[in-house]
């Protein structure tokens, strides 16, 4: 793939920290335009990839390029919407006023409030402290601002932990949606079913792509009928695949 046509294109990165090599020489291409699933177990390094993405981690070699900038380059701050793990909302604040804060950070239309709100189908809530919602309330409010701004690159890491089955559904949708639209979403998830609506999968273990593909081609590598399965396969849990099988 051509770097112009990749959102992110990562080449050779090396991330280290202390003297432990965390992520070795990743080479990784993420089309525009695509909702891309970033899969691996817990401690794989997903997180520290997405923060190399974002300009967040130092790269001790190789280079990141983002939306044709260098990762972290001070351009990309507007054209870019973050959901770390947690949701990072301020607990003191209703939901309305969480959404109208980011609003205006990024100068966004006051009506993409509301549509934040009817989306995360917190309308109901809107005007209550955070500290009152639930876990996966306060998820989507944290959901919601990073969308505010209807970024270029979307980046979500585990998005959709806590939040019911039609929520999750409903969110899956529009980011195909906005796909469909232009913007790249790269989304962590553990979860195959969420895994498995991606149009490409970025399958992570110890730091290294183990493999890239959507999920069909990766059904076919490795010859199992189901993406879980698949996985488990690449990480190399055979007996816990006959098993499931």
């Amino acid at each position: 793939m051509r770097t112009h046509d990749s959102a992110v294109s990562l080449r050779n990165a090396r991330i280290v920290r202390g003297s432990v090599e965390i992520v070795p020489a990743l080479t990784l291409d993420i089309p525009k335009g695509t909702v891309f699933g970033m899969v691996g177990p817990s401690g794989s390094g997903k997180t520290t990839i997405i923060r190399a993405i974002l300009g967040l981690t130092r790269l001790a070699g190789g280079s990141a390029t983002v939306l044709g900038k260098p990762a972290g380059d001070s351009s990309l701050r507007p054209r870019i919407g973050y959901m770390p793990q947690g949701s990072g909302v301020y607990p003191d604040l209703t939901g309305r006023q969480n959404l109208e804060f980011f609003a205006s950070v990024y100068h966004a239309p006051r009506q993409r409030v509301d549509e934040m709100l009817e989306l995360m189908n917190l309308a109901g809530i809107a005007d209550r402290p955070v500290a009152t919602y639930s876990g996966g309330q306060a998820q989507r409010v944290g959901l919601g601002m990073a969308l505010m701004h209807r970024p270029e690159l979307l980046v979500l890491d585990e998005p959709t932990v806590g939040l019911d089955p039609r929520i999750r559904r409903t969110l899956w949708g529009q980011f195909h949606r906005w796909a469909e639209e232009g913007t790249t979403l790269v989304v962590s998830t553990h979860v195959m079913d969420e895994a498995n609506r991606s149009h490409r999968i970025g399958f992570i273990n110890n730091g290294a792509l183990v493999t890239a593909g959507s999920p069909d081609e990766i059904r076919r590598e490795t010859g199992q009928h189901d993406l879980e399965n698949a996985i488990l396969a690449l990480s190399g849990d055979i007996e816990e695949v006959r098993h499931v099988a």
